[in-house]
């Protein structure tokens, strides 16, 4: 059995590290594993940073315009772009009824397609992790902002146990199967975060743990909801069937669940914002 599993494991992180990035061109498979998740952490995350009405905004990395969507009914802007190096993703934006009036874009994250001082306000929604060089891309967000401006972001603390496929993704590594991480994962570390903000001179540095939690009915509907993640799914699908079962065996009996039978599971991210000098 062990033999059999090494092989796999073997295998699978193979498959999965030899590609080098993770890309999300699914836009309609993410949104329906993800988009609770990041609707939950959104708000909260909305709430603290507490911008005002009729900004212009900026949202980098927006996929399919989950957080964009947010940032339109949340914050009423005068102006919302938003950018994202996927068509597949902008496709899926571009098609959501309250962002008939947004702008979007292709473009890479370290080089934006706007000139200098345009925005009042530039954030990067669970994105700074994947993009290679997050120096590069906060310059580019300070490039495009107003003396004054807000710059913010946040990440899943995917080393601290934060990612909301947690459970699924301990077990696996447990069983000598390695995810692939964002290539930046190190920027999701709250130390890391606020390093570079201050490199920036940002003024008004503040950082904030956001905690979400959402509800399962039974850990069937919790393995189903979070076995739609890509890296999971891509990982689970490679197992031989008994693995599998051992891992799923592992996972439900070490998570937690209320004496009804339904799942409470929590998931964090850390959050940062800071002011353009003026």
């Amino acid at each position: 059995m062990k033999s059999e599993f090494s092989q796999s494991a073997t295998y699978q992180k193979d498959q999965l590290m030899s590609q080098g990035k993770i890309k999300f061109e699914d836009a309609s498979g993410y949104d329906q594993m993800m988009g609770f998740w990041s609707q939950l952490v959104g708000d909260e995350f909305l709430k603290w940073l507490a911008p005002k009405k009729g900004q212009r905004w900026l949202d980098i990395g927006c996929g399919g315009g989950a957080f964009t969507e947010q940032l339109m009914l949340g914050c009423a802007p005068s102006y919302l772009a938003g950018v994202d190096p996927s068509e597949d993703q902008l496709a899926f934006a571009r098609k959501r009824s309250s962002l008939k009036t947004a702008e979007f874009r292709k473009s890479d994250a370290m080089e934006l397609p706007f000139e200098e001082n345009e925005f009042d306000a530039a954030t990067m929604a669970l994105v700074l992790f994947f993009v290679p060089e997050p120096r590069r891309g906060v310059a580019e967000m300070l490039r495009v902002t107003r003396p004054g401006a807000s710059i913010s972001a946040y990440v899943w603390d995917i080393h601290n146990g934060g990612f909301p496929p947690e459970p699924i993704k301990a077990q696996l590594q447990k069983m000598g199967v390695e995810l692939p991480l964002p290539p930046s994962s190190d920027i999701s570390k709250m130390a890391n975060l606020r390093s570079l903000w201050t490199e920036f001179q940002l003024s008004d540095i503040e950082t904030e743990v956001i905690k979400v939690s959402r509800s399962f009915d039974n850990f069937d509907d919790f393995w189903s909801i979070t076995t739609n993640s890509a890296s999971i799914k891509a990982a689970l699908s490679n197992l031989p069937t008994t693995l599998l079962a051992d891992v799923r065996e592992a996972v439900q009996n070490e998570l937690p669940s209320n004496a009804d039978g339904s799942i409470t599971y929590t998931a964090f991210a850390n959050a940062i914002k800071g002011n353009v000098s003026k």
